[in-house]
């Protein structure tokens, strides 16, 4: 097969919306590929899974498309003795089995129906996130689903999980955490009633070991959360329904700079009135990098949504909720200190320049500190990602970056893979899928962790494009269930 391919612009008619054509048109084959072109070297020290979940809508919408609602789909390269195979698979959710009977889309998206809604029923899609966890992958959803279990290897659904989340929303959120340290998964639900939110622990057996309800000021909706060795850290941030919407069961945001930000701190098994809360400045917060524990200090380190201001320098909220909406992004790497016996406050920008998002870190020191991150450049009008940018989380330095073509190339979220034996926190490799919509050649590349200004030491050219789509994450053998199968 070539390796130029040409794209489906508008599979399903272009007027379900702009983010079912060009480059975000979905792909309908699930294809295992061996023996790839490679141009370099696949480098014999790493070994392991890179996993990227992502929409990839499978029928004809009923209405207008948002990103959020496409079934969910995992990209897979698994390194093994110096040698890469390819997969890709959709998630086997039970809104997508329903609709593998009928032969057609049975729900509705964001754009025209809530959650709970039951005349216009959602997809739990589990399209958002990846991450390891009991030597498996779990795949979650944006509006905080019941996550699935996924053979990290072959891609098949292993099962529904609804056994780890509980409480009133029955759910578990986009971004969860897992402590490498000890194997648990923590979580955080968030719904439009009282008290608004939850937060819990799984075991490293998949087991439920503690839920309590976190009482927010009123309905909010949250996006990830961040964990320390001791502390879990959830975010009330000033984003929310609009109520009238809400009423008539449509999805619309509210950005209110009026309200603070605040992010919560609580230990790991805390009961509720043990969280301790920390105000900041008005902002909506998507991801964060990681955090840890310095001294009496909780440090957080995320990408920092930037609101839209006004010609005199004030907020404007419309047009920030507006962005937030449509996945406009304009973020900073942003530091962000807790004091837990003072009550103190900083926030400080690390990098004023450089929008950047979908941040990858070495995650075997997930809730310890962590020097180095792995972001990408964010196109501030798509959801494009432009080249890969390695950063000091200390003086938010920006030691290597890489693109091939910032006009022409589409990223995905790269992550951290270690070396075999590493020697250091940065000693391995950062994999990420590549698009080129110039030459329309997709490629999955691997950089030098060390010095990614260098360029990929490996491109994997796939006959097969890897459309864009949101999380990804490194699963180690050793976090593989039966890895030498």
């Amino acid at each position: 097969m070539s390796s130029v391919m040409k794209l489906r612009d508008a599979p399903f008619g272009e007027e379900h919306g702009p983010m079912l054509t060009g480059e975000f048109a979905p792909i309908f084959d699930e294809q295992e590929l061996k023996d790839l072109p490679i141009e370099g070297e696949i480098p014999a020290d790493l070994n392991g899974v890179y996993l990227r979940n992502g929409p990839n809508q499978r029928f004809e919408p009923r209405s207008t498309f948002h990103l959020f609602d496409g079934d969910g789909m995992l990209h897979a390269a698994e390194f093994r003795n110096g040698k890469v195979t390819y997969r890709n698979k959709w998630v086997r959710t039970e809104g997508w089995l329903k609709n593998d009977e009928r032969g057609a889309e049975g729900y509705w998206g964001v754009m025209n129906s809530v959650k709970g809604r039951p005349d216009k029923p959602m997809n739990d899609v589990s399209n958002t996130d990846v991450i390891g966890h009991g030597g498996n992958a779990v795949t979650t959803w944006y509006l905080a689903g019941v996550p699935h279990i996924v053979d990290p290897i072959t891609l098949e659904t292993k099962k529904a999980a609804p056994e780890y989340v509980s409480g009133p929303g029955k759910g578990m959120s986009a971004h969860v955490k897992v402590d490498e340290f000890t194997g648990e998964l923590l979580f955080f639900d968030y719904f439009s009633e009282h008290p608004y939110m939850s937060y819990g622990v799984v075991n490293a057996e998949g087991t439920l070991v503690h839920h309590v309800p976190i009482e927010l000021p009123g309905d909010r909706l949250p996006h990830d959360m961040g964990i320390t060795e001791n502390y879990s850290i959830l975010h009330d941030l000033p984003v929310y329904h609009d109520e009238g919407a809400l009423r008539a069961g449509r999805h619309k945001i509210v950005f209110n700079s009026e309200i603070p930000t605040r992010f919560g701190v609580i230990p790991r098994y805390g009961e509720s009135d043990s969280i301790h809360w920390f105000e900041f400045s008005p902002c909506f917060l998507y991801h964060v990098v990681n955090c840890w524990e310095d001294g009496d200090e909780i440090v957080m380190v995320a990408c920092r949504y930037m609101p839209a201001r006004n010609a005199d320098g004030s907020y404007d909220d419309q047009r920030t909720a507006k962005m937030i909406a449509h996945l406009v992004m304009d973020a900073r790497l942003w530091r962000y200190r807790m004091n837990l016996k003072t009550g103190e406050a900083i926030e400080e920008c690390l990098d004023a320049e450089h929008n950047v998002e979908f941040p990858g870190y070495n995650s075997a020191v997930t809730g310890r500190y962590s020097k180095w991150a792995y972001l990408i450049d964010h196109d501030p009008e798509i959801l494009r990602w432009t080249g890969i940018r390695k950063m000091n989380t200390d003086t938010g330095e920006t030691v290597g970056e890489w693109s091939d073509s910032h006009e022409h190339c589409w990223y995905s979220e790269p992550w951290f893979a270690p070396a075999d034996n590493p020697e250091s926190e940065d000693h391995g490799y950062v994999i990420a899928f590549v698009w080129n919509d110039e030459t329309r050649i997709q490629q999955l590349q691997v950089f030098d962790a060390l010095d990614i200004s260098k360029g990929p030491v490996a491109r994997v050219t796939l006959p097969q494009r890897v459309p864009p789509g949101f999380h990804a994450c490194w699963m180690k053998p050793g976090q593989i269930e039966n890895w030498e199968r």
